[in-house]
């Protein structure tokens, strides 16, 4: 029987409406194929976009992809703690 792959969308990152971006577009350099969920509140309600809030971007991604997207997602993050 062949294994069907795992299309449901899952969170892999949460922050603010330009770091959604930022993964976003890392993501797509490393071929995953992602969306942002919440985008609408975190551009016109910057006040609700702070990571973990209520109105913060997600990143989302298949399920069959989130292996690969975290490592993207670490790699993201270990950058931004080095650079303060």
């Amino acid at each position: 029987m062949e294994k069907t792959p795992q299309i449901a969308p899952v969170i892999v990152f949460t922050g603010t409406y330009w770091q959604a971006q930022m993964v976003k577009s890392l993501l797509e350099n490393a071929e995953i194929e992602s969306y942002l969920l919440g985008e609408t509140k975190g551009t016109f309600n910057l006040g609700w976009s702070l990571p973990g809030e209520q109105g913060s971007v997600r990143v989302m991604v298949a399920g069959e992809d989130l292996e690969l997207a975290r490592s993207v997602v670490e790699e993201y993050e270990k950058n931004l703690k080095t650079e303060e």
